[in-house]
């Protein structure tokens, strides 16, 4: 599903205004033995969202600043999700929203939408008229090296050739650029 959402356009109507990004970077969550999403310690009150029906909103704060927007994709109990992670301004949207906090704050998107249906109501996701084919690149995840083996998952995938990618993905080291590097 990580992948299948590269494309599609995020919106969000608030009174009379639409805002209106086309997503280009995604990350996939598979809880709870995923050790990096959320639902790894259990159903809380926290990640009940996660655990109930797929095609819904879990928005969550973190750093205490932050909201981030999941869309839930697996049956109900099954807690897995996908991070929404940057997507291209289309409509209504100023300023940078290259990372999941900025996503949600070019889009306005705050935890009073957390549980929303994402096929019906103030925010949705929706297929474009047309949909350019998207080159996919993938990469570890981002910030979760406390999942050990988790966070070298390859469950990163982004447009290759948008700009509003929010980080380009690490490279492996090489035997030349670590000689280089070292001055060699």
């Amino acid at each position: 599903m990580a992948r299948e959402l590269l494309g599609m356009r995020l919106v969000h109507r608030m009174r009379d205004t639409l805002r209106i990004g086309r997503i280009v970077e995604t990350e996939a969550y598979q809880g709870p033995e995923d050790l990096a999403a959320h639902s790894s310690r259990g159903r809380t009150a926290r990640t009940e969202v996660m655990f109930g029906p797929p095609g819904h909103a879990y928005v969550y704060l973190i750093y205490g600043v932050w909201n981030c927007l999941n869309v839930v994709t697996a049956a109900e109990g099954v807690p897995h999700a996908v991070l929404l992670r940057a997507i291209e301004p289309v409509t209504g949207i100023t300023g940078r929203a290259c990372g999941p906090g900025l996503l949600c704050q070019a889009m306005a998107i705050d935890r009073s939408l957390n549980g929303a249906d994402l096929c019906a109501g103030a925010i949705w996701i929706e297929r474009p008229a047309s949909v350019a084919a998207v080159r996919i690149g993938r990469s570890p995840r981002i910030g979760v090296d406390y999942a050990g083996s988790w966070a070298r998952r390859p469950w990163r995938f982004f447009d290759r050739d948008s700009p509003h990618v929010s980080r380009a993905p690490r490279r492996p080291a090489t035997r030349e650029r670590r000689a280089a590097g070292s001055g060699r």
